[in-house]
């Protein structure tokens, strides 16, 4: 996959921006709602939005790291990595997408959580409006940032910022559907 890297960024704020908008409606609910489970080892809306803040723990400082220390100017184009653009579209949410396994460190099933956990997540995609703002100065295809799979694994910068916005994207697919369904009982 080769596409304009200014191009690349305005599609991931405009996906940021939308996640964002959607974390705030989930404000609105009570609760019991934002805690209600599917099943026994399905995760609640607000269990679906911690596991993406454990994520953004990782990801977010790791990624302002690379940007900082990066030596490399923007190129126009961006080049997707051959392991990078397989993690970031696994990620991309799609119909009948099966679930995947969770290290269990990311995993907060019945977990104690409040609203706290939502506006965390707000902070976080605010964070991540700014990162890519900062990343249009500099190479998306040369500045690495390290992965969760293994520290020494490393993927491209704009590979990173797709696999951490698309599986933001997933998880709010996920909360929407347990909320869909308490909704229509």
């Amino acid at each position: 996959m080769v596409v304009d890297a200014k191009w690349l960024i305005e599609d991931l704020i405009l996906r940021t921006q939308q996640t964002r908008k959607e974390a705030l409606e989930f404000q609105q609910l009570d609760e019991a709602t934002l805690n209600a489970r599917l099943g026994e080892n399905s995760w609640s809306v607000l269990e679906c939005m911690e596991h993406l803040n454990l994520y953004g723990d990782f990801y977010l400082p790791e990624i302002e790291t690379r940007i900082r220390e990066s030596k490399r100017p923007f190129v126009d184009q961006f080049k997707a990595g051959i392991l990078g653009n397989y993690l970031a579209k696994s990620m991309l949410p799609k119909k009948g997408m099966s679930t995947m396994k969770t290290f269990k460190s990311k995993n907060p099933i019945r977990s104690s959580l409040d609203l706290k956990c939502i506006n965390r997540f707000i902070e976080q995609q605010e964070e991540m409006l700014q990162l890519l703002e900062r990343s249009r100065g500099v190479d998306l295809n040369k500045t690495q940032i390290s992965t969760t799979l293994w520290k020494y694994l490393k993927i491209n910068l704009g590979d990173g910022f797709r696999f951490v916005i698309y599986h933001n994207q997933r998880h709010l697919d996920q909360a929407q559907r347990v909320l869909a369904h308490f909704k229509g009982q």
